[in-house]
């Protein structure tokens, strides 16, 4: 898979996506790049931030799911799909507090293969697959199942 800057035609696009959803405008969530199959995200703490001077947990949760939902309708545009994407599940494991800039990363889990998906996909019009995201250093992950669904 090739690397795309923040800049690139797909990244724009996703990024105005997210850009129109209020909450996530509010946030400051932005797309960093994408390199290697991993997608990189980041927000400011300040926008972020809890009672404690911290990341708050909502936001952590929120920038490695819209990770992992940018990851999968990246892929799919890239492949040259039209489908709508969901978070079907997700289980997340919070273990140490951020005080600094929400930096997340998502890739699919190591089980999963991106062919599989995009032929599941284009066979039966729906498809499910599953990313692992996760914030830098380690202090919360994500597990998460993402459905697409073909539009039309």
């Amino acid at each position: 898979m090739p690397e795309l800057p923040p800049c690139s035609p797909l990244l724009s696009q996703l990024q105005s996506t997210l850009d129109a959803m209020p909450p996530v405008a509010a946030m400051g969530i932005r797309i960093a790049g994408y390199e290697n199959g991993v997608l990189r995200m980041q927000a400011p703490l300040a926008a972020n931030v809890n009672d404690k001077g911290n990341a708050f947990g909502g936001s952590l949760a929120s920038v490695m799911t819209l990770g992992g939902w940018a990851l999968v309708s990246l892929r799919l545009a890239l492949a040259g799909h039209d489908a709508e994407v969901y978070v079907a599940d997700s289980s997340i494991r919070y273990k140490a507090p951020v005080y600094g800039a929400l930096q997340a990363s998502a890739c699919a889990a190591p089980d999963q293969d991106w062919e599989a998906f995009l032929a599941l996909l284009a066979k039966r019009g729906r498809a499910r697959m599953t990313v692992h995201a996760q914030i830098e250093g380690g202090a919360a992950e994500l597990e998460g199942r993402f459905v697409a669904l073909r539009k039309g």
